[in-house]
């Protein structure tokens, strides 16, 4: 862990952030952050996806006043990103899901707790007006719906069910590392029932949108699905009466060789109602990102690695320094592409893919 909260140097970007939090890591725990499944393919697909869109920008749009501000669920955000779900805070900072939180709170975004987190969910509540609960619906559904009321009382404004892992993805590097166990003094707080036992996460085989519709009858809180990429799953979440979508792969820590984020993005976007929240994660390293997101059909994008590097090099201001970049930076892509909001991003600023040559030969 992390000796100090502060480091020397000048932070530009959030691979800049990266490199200072490979200093400070433990191998092993940096590994199970940075790790994906198999050879890490779709990990790499998910950076190299954004970096092929090309922007064909407008001029002479007077972009003199802008506002990045946007809304998810009816909220405020005051940009369209947010802090996707992420474990184990803790390993990366002794403040923890805590110290996002504040962060989060700080830059008025929305922060999305993993189930899988160091902190109770109701001490992370008690740090950001923002937060929604991501879940794995548990073959016990006693315990999933006790989770459920849990977020409910704690103030939470959405469940985001994690959909793609009816199986747990094999991450060769944890493998290697031997790292299956929290070190001693962590655990996954929101795993402990009433009786005080802690419980593991039991991923289910066996679910289907049977379960969404037992959730539903569960819970008022708007619910979304994260792990969708295929458009006929997108479909069939419209038609169970979801709130929202998150178009995302697990960061490639699931099924090696799953299409890229950025390249499923469009075909889910076409199938969904106008308006209806779709949030992509995965490869998100850039403001100009947020752009190409945006233009392609999202309503914002989600962070996950991202803040768990700014965690780890300095903590709750480490956080605070990655969103702070994303917004300078979709800031300015936003100006150069002719934009005043989020809401006049849209496909007009995506060149066309250009036509392979006929006749000859390659």
């Amino acid at each position: 862990m992390p000796a100090t909260d502060v480091l020397p140097g000048k932070r530009l970007s959030l691979a800049d952030v990266e490199r200072e939090a490979a200093t400070v890591l433990d191998p092993v725990h940096a590994d199970f952050f940075a790790g994906a499944a198999g050879d890490e393919s779709t990990a790499r697909a998910n950076l190299a996806a954004f970096e092929r869109i090309r922007l064909r920008p407008r001029v002479l749009r007077d972009v003199s006043a802008r506002s990045l501000a946007t809304s998810l669920l009816g909220r405020p955000n005051s940009m369209p990103v947010l802090l996707s779900p992420t474990a184990f805070h803790r390993l990366a900072h002794p403040a923890g899901e805590p110290a996002t939180a504040r962060a989060a709170e700080a830059a008025g975004v929305t922060m999305v707790v993993s189930m899988a987190a160091t902190t109770r969910l109701e001490e992370v509540a008690a740090h950001t007006t923002r937060p929604w609960l991501q879940l794995y619906l548990q073959p016990d559904q006693d315990f999933t719906r006790h989770l459920v009321r849990r977020a409910g009382r704690a103030g939470y404004g959405a469940l985001v069910v994690t959909v793609d892992s009816p199986v747990f993805g094999r991450r060769e590097r944890d493998h290697r590392n031997g790292f299956h166990d929290l070190p001693g003094g962590l655990r996954c707080e929101n795993l402990v029932d009433d009786a005080g036992v802690l419980r593991d996460i039991v991923m289910d085989a066996g679910l289907t949108w049977d379960a969404v519709a037992r959730l539903r009858e569960t819970t008022d809180l708007p619910i979304l699905l994260k792990g969708v990429l295929h458009p006929d799953d997108a479909r069939l979440a419209v038609e169970h009466g979801v709130d929202g979508l998150f178009v995302s792969n697990h960061g490639g820590r699931q099924l090696d060789g799953a299409i890229a984020t950025a390249d499923a993005l469009p075909g889910v976007a076409a199938v969904v109602p106008q308006g209806f929240p779709l949030i992509v994660d995965g490869g998100v390293r850039r403001g100009i990102d947020v752009v190409r997101a945006l233009a392609l059909g999202a309503t914002a994008v989600g962070i996950g690695r991202p803040v768990l590097w700014g965690l780890a090099a300095a903590g709750q201001d480490g956080v605070r320094e990655v969103l702070e970049l994303l917004r300078t930076e979709l800031d300015e892509a936003m100006a150069l592409c002719g934009a005043r909001s989020p809401g006049e991003l849209g496909p007009d600023v995506l060149a066309p893919h250009l036509s392979a040559p006929t006749g000859g030969t390659a």
